[in-house]
């Protein structure tokens, strides 16, 4: 069996997408989960683009054990070097080095000629080269570039110590039978040991169609991302992907990958939650109607025999759902055995944080679901930092004939309270508008999304927002049973982030360079 590697590009290239900010707690938290998903490369970031994206690299290379960890660099020796700084930490590290190939490229964006690329990518390679023996190398926009000139400079890098050449259709221009050609021309014609790759857009709708056919033609890497993240259109959709080639095995015939395929749906849900980008419903593998039947001929059949209208057994997604038998009677113990079954792993102050919210929720909610108990842990998941203010009480009133008012109470970490009311258009404007008085925060909210965790009337409702404060960007959640109370969380939530990084910059100040 030969292995076709899953390089999962979710917090690089599915970062980009327009809205996205993850800080570093919540990229260690998808690059975790990607760890127990069994991806084999983690793109965790783009070191040389801010201090923040190299942080997040550095932790996760220094954190997550099992895929190799890889940064992104252009072909210039500071990106490298920066790469190279952020990934060093990692059991396994690679450096991903790209350039423009393509004559618009080259010339409208680049201003470079072709000689002068050649020698950048040859320049490039031999550097990453001399700090990491796992190096890999981009033609950017290669599906649009004269084949033989990228062929070339394919020749170079590898000449100069690439070991893997990943071949874009950067803005998903390509066709999958075209793409295949292309994927088989360049394994023909570059010699040397080396893994063929695909990194296809979705521009058109057929990046998973153009990544499959580069496998069909000898590529035996993907690069992808969960839920299709990416820019523009987005990526190739990890579960698609990788339950193409599962479902498919008589077509890709002596094909395996390495990826734990029950824990797509979970990898899939925290995704979204962080990323604040819902799944569509009828999203292929992991959306909510991935495996619902309402015709009644469909219906019929299923009970029958699943096969009949299932191709693919829900459970081996991890879309299968299974009922978590706690309640308001359940102890801490009890939760905690539950969360570690889930894979979640929480302990300390975000355990007992947690613990409070289920209770909570226990209360006003019968039946609870893995992916209730999902949700309220994920706003506990990695914040061992101590939140400057909490909400202690929320009361608003509203409706047609009165002004929505919302009156908060904010405790702070000194212990002082701050009670605080603001008016708004309508009841969650209004929260938030007590919420930047109690805690002197101005900003603008740029996104927002209100999306149901699970079905019925009592389903949590998850909010996603981003918040523009102090020249900063920062992005915030929250999830209860009220979407008030859940936006009132989420907005707080992107506060404190505000004020953490606020005392990031004065302690800064204060150290000196």
């Amino acid at each position: 069996m030969e292995t076709v590697r899953i390089f999962d590009t979710t917090l690089r290239d599915g970062e980009q997408s327009p809205g996205i900010s993850l800080d570093v707690s919540e990229k260690l938290e998808i690059a975790e989960q990607l760890a127990r998903l069994g991806v084999d490369i983690i793109e965790a970031g783009f070191p040389i683009a801010s201090d923040g994206d190299f942080e997040s690299v550095e932790a996760i290379a220094k954190t997550v054990r099992g895929p190799v960890i890889c940064g992104l660099s252009r072909t210039g020796f500071k990106d490298i070097d920066r790469a190279w700084e952020a990934v060093r930490h990692a059991e396994r590290n690679r450096i991903h080095v790209f350039i423009a190939t393509s004559k618009i490229h080259m010339e409208k964006k680049l201003r470079m000629t072709p000689d002068q690329v050649k020698a950048e990518a040859a320049a490039g390679v031999a550097r990453a080269s001399g700090y990491t023996s796992d190096v890999e190398f981009s033609p950017e926009d290669g599906y649009r570039s004269d084949p033989d000139f990228m062929v070339e400079v394919c020749q170079i890098a590898v000449d100069n110590g690439a070991t893997t050449l990943n071949i874009p259709d950067t803005v998903g221009f390509a066709v999958p039978e075209d793409f295949g050609r292309l994927i088989k021309y360049v394994i023909e014609n570059v010699r040397g040991d080396f893994v063929v790759s695909t990194h296809c857009h979705n521009d058109l709708g057929l990046a998973v169609a153009n990544s499959l056919a580069g496998v069909a033609n000898g590529a035996r890497q993907i690069e992808c991302a969960v839920n299709g993240l990416g820019e523009r259109a987005g990526n190739a959709a990890l579960e698609e992907v990788v339950m193409a080639i599962r479902t498919r095995a008589d077509f890709y015939s002596g094909i395996e990958v390495n990826v734990r395929s029950e824990e797509l749906a979970k990898t899939s849900r925290i995704v979204s939650r962080l990323t604040g980008y819902p799944v569509q419903y009828n999203k292929a593998v992991v959306g909510r109607n991935a495996f619902a039947h309402e015709a009644g001929i469909h219906q019929h059949g299923v009970l029958m025999d699943r096969e009949t209208y299932e191709i693919i057994d829900a459970a081996s997604v991890g879309q299968e759902a299974v009922q978590i038998v706690l309640g308001k009677h359940s102890g801490r113990h009890a939760f905690r055995d539950t969360l570690e079954k889930m894979g979640l792993r929480i302990q300390g102050d975000a355990l007992n944080s947690a613990f409070v919210r289920f209770k909570e929720l226990a209360d006003k909610k019968v039946e609870i679901t893995e992916a209730d108990l999902e949700a309220i842990v994920a706003e506990e998941l990695g914040a061992e930092t101590v939140h400057k203010f909490v909400l202690a009480e929320l009361s608003v009133v509203g409706g047609t004939a009165q002004k929505p008012t919302a009156t908060v109470v904010v405790s702070d970490v000194d212990g002082g309270k701050t009670e605080a009311t603001g008016t708004g258009d309508g009841m969650i404007d209004a929260a938030i508008e007590a919420i930047s008085i109690a805690t002197g925060t101005t900003g603008k909210l740029t996104n927002f999304q209100v999306q149901s965790v699970t079905s019925g009337s009592d389903a949590l409702g998850a909010v996603a927002l981003q918040l523009e404060s102090e020249g900063r960007k920062v992005s915030g959640r929250g999830v209860a049973t009220d979407v008030v109370e859940a936006s009132a969380r989420a907005y707080l939530n992107a506060v404190n982030k505000i004020a953490r990084l606020r005392g990031s910059a004065e302690r800064d100040l204060e150290v000196g360079p």
